[in-house]
């Protein structure tokens, strides 16, 4: 469990290559989703951009590719994220970024908390479950081991990026309906201080 490969090994050339087809296909399905990263739900990877976020899974590849558990893992749960963004990708790059994010957003606002909340539990938790099984069947063994634990890794990500997502969508609607009480609450005290201008007597002029 705790083996490490030699750089340059036969098994460190194979976790190499399991990493960066599971790195390679979470990169092209975010490209066809959201090439413009939109809609990418990693606010770090969004801030760091295509250039600096390929150079920097590249050294991660090359590093994680010495420690077999790690690898399987972060393979394992790239794989789930990159099939995951499959499933809509199409549907992102059809519509186009800014029209997704807003039917999305309209579509999640028109939702009641509780319900997507439970099928986010849902979605998290069966996921996580069968991770959870093959880490106990597993017997200690490596690659269904990390599997396991690729799975559940996935599951805790999709969890906290959907409510972290949910969280900001929630501070900009208050802030939007703050932003609008303030501009109802000048609009009426203008009002007022027309009326009470107009209803003022002419000043007399001596």
């Amino acid at each position: 469990m705790d083996d490490m490969y030699s750089f340059g090994s036969r098994g460190y050339f194979l976790m190499l290559a399991l990493l960066a087809f599971a790195r390679g296909m979470d990169f092209l399905s975010t490209w066809i989703a959201t090439p413009n990263l939109m809609l990418e739900g990693n606010p770090i990877a969004k801030k760091l951009g295509w250039i600096w976020s390929l150079l920097f899974n590249a050294v991660l590849v090359v590093v994680l590719a010495m420690w077999p558990l790690s690898a399987i893992v972060i393979a394992t749960a790239s794989v789930l994220v990159a099939a995951r963004n499959f499933q809509s990708a199409w549907l992102m790059r059809s519509l186009g970024e800014e029209i997704y994010r807003a039917w999305h957003i309209q579509r999640v606002q028109e939702t009641r908390i509780t319900l997507y909340l439970f099928c986010l539990a849902g979605n998290t938790l069966l996921t996580a479950g069968i991770g959870a099984a093959l880490i106990w069947s597993s017997n200690l063994r490596l690659v269904p081991f990390a599997i396991g634990m690729g799975m559940i890794a996935y599951a805790i990500a999709v969890a906290f990026y959907t409510l972290l997502a949910i969280w900001r969508l929630h501070r900009a609607a208050k802030r939007e309906a703050r932003q609008i009480q303030e501009m109802q609450n000048q609009s009426a005290n203008g009002r007022a201080l027309a009326v009470e201008t107009s209803s003022r007597p002419p000043d007399q002029i001596v």
